[in-house]
């Protein structure tokens, strides 16, 4: 009789490590506006760095309701891995020892990286750059404020259009050696009102690609599945709603939208 098949253990992905792993606090990291910790999280011999931010740590805002922003935060993970771009690190909704709370991947920064945000002195961006729009910089003086023309960055436009991203800031924009581009902070995202605050405007009322309109066909469909199935744990149905009326009008209209003038169209500060 033959010795049966070894079946050799499949290998856990970086949100299953997040989940199901030992949680432990190696310290705060202090510029955060909630409760933020460093963690480390271990299991079954893998060991990676995290973030957790435990709902007990968050303050209140007077336009999303108490104890949702990391569940938003979750939301905002799972409407990314479901573009296929990938530009929000692994993120998962579990207890910790400050209770309930998002917890996500831990990126390291490339500080050598492509510049993504500069200031200059000048009316009109130079190529390979968009215009944002002025900055004051004191003493009465403006400078422009312009961000890369990145494809990286045109992706996470789109995203921050579909989550409604209230709070898209430089340092919100995590470059890494390998030449990916992560996005993190999605704690206020999804209000049924058009809040969308960033600082990716250098193409609003510009065609969408057709990378980006065949994404948004994807998403269409999957809110309407499993995506949407998921969504609903973690947001209400009034704003699952209005993601996909989001979905909905950009593939309509086929184009970036533009600041509304009824929200603030860039976030203070800007970093």
């Amino acid at each position: 009789m033959s010795a049966p098949e070894r079946i050799p253990p499949r290998s856990v992905t970086a949100a299953e490590l997040l989940a199901l792993g030992e949680l432990k606090v190696r310290g705060r990291i202090r510029d955060a506006s909630n409760a933020a910790l460093f963690c480390t999280v271990a299991h079954d011999g893998q060991e990676v760095s995290c973030v957790y931010k435990p709902v007990a740590g968050e303050r209140p805002l007077w336009d999303f309701p108490d104890g949702t922003l990391a569940q938003r935060e979750v939301a905002a993970y799972e409407v990314a891995a479901a573009t296929g771009w990938d530009l929000v690190p692994p993120t998962v909704l579990r207890d910790g020892p400050y209770g309930e709370g998002m917890v996500q991947l831990w990126i390291d920064v490339d500080p050598g990286g492509a510049e993504l945000l500069a200031l200059v002195d000048a009316e009109e961006p130079e190529p390979g750059w968009k215009a944002i729009g002025l900055a004051d910089v004191g003493d009465g003086k403006t400078a422009l404020l312009v961000h890369a023309d990145d494809e990286r960055l045109r992706r996470l436009a789109v995203l921050d259009a579909v989550i409604n991203n209230a709070d898209r800031k430089g340092g919100h924009l995590l470059p890494t050696a390998d030449g990916r581009l992560y996005g993190i902070d999605h704690g206020v995202t999804f209000n049924v009102d058009n809040k969308l605050r960033t600082l990716l405007w250098g193409w609003a009322g510009e065609e969408l690609t057709d990378e980006a309109v065949e994404v948004l066909e994807g998403l269409r469909e999957a809110l309407g599945g499993p995506l949407g199935t998921r969504l609903a744990q973690l947001i209400t149905a009034a704003e699952l709603d209005a993601t996909r009326a989001r979905v909905e009008t950009l593939l309509t209209v086929g184009r970036h939208p533009e600041p509304s003038g009824e929200w603030p169209a860039i976030p203070w500060p800007p970093v």
